[in-house]
């Protein structure tokens, strides 16, 4: 407080603050928003597929078991790397391997290429994710009061940052 009781100003929140103290402190707020909404998904895929009968997946492998799902055709692994941005795919590999032990996914050939496909209990667990999604994040979500059109910006405004950190991340990898 100052000399006259009256409140400092407390400033934006970040996780580092030698960093807000540069050029854009309100990057370092989106930051800190990223890092805490990435964490906090993260934990609710897991919850969620763990209350959906398929515990023990990290998110990575929820992500990719999702992308396998997605239009009900199979994958390749290249693919889905380029789809959910993942440079290693070695980590894509060893999720494809888990996934599959669980009977989840199947691999099969088509040619010289080897596919990844959903089978039924792979099916199954994502339908009780969703159905989960709606009632416990969806109606939760709803309340926040922002229209569809609001999210879909906020979802652009994210894969425009997405786009301009993979452009940093490739010139700080240059130096």
């Amino acid at each position: 407080m100052s000399a006259d009781m009256t409140p400092e100003p407390i400033g934006p929140i970040v996780s580092s603050a030698h960093l807000a103290d540069g050029a854009a402190p309100a990057l370092s707020e989106v930051e800190f928003g990223m890092i805490l909404s990435g964490h906090a998904f993260e934990r609710w895929m897991v919850r969620c597929m763990t209350a959906a009968g398929e515990p023990g997946l990290t998110a990575t492998e929820i992500t990719v078991l999702h992308s396998v799902t997605h239009r009900g055709k199979p994958k390749r692994l290249a693919d889905v790397c380029l789809v959910l941005g993942i440079e290693d795919t070695h980590l894509v590999t060893y999720a494809v391997r888990k996934l599959e032990q669980k009977g989840l996914v199947s691999r099969e050939k088509a040619g010289k290429e080897r596919l990844i496909a959903i089978t039924p209990a792979g099916e199954r667990a994502c339908r009780r994710y969703r159905e989960l999604r709606e009632k416990i994040l969806v109606e939760g979500i709803s309340e926040l009061g922002l229209s569809a059109d609001r999210m879909s910006e906020i979802a652009r405004l994210l894969r425009l940052l997405s786009g301009h950190y993979d452009q940093a991340a490739r010139t700080a990898a240059s130096l």
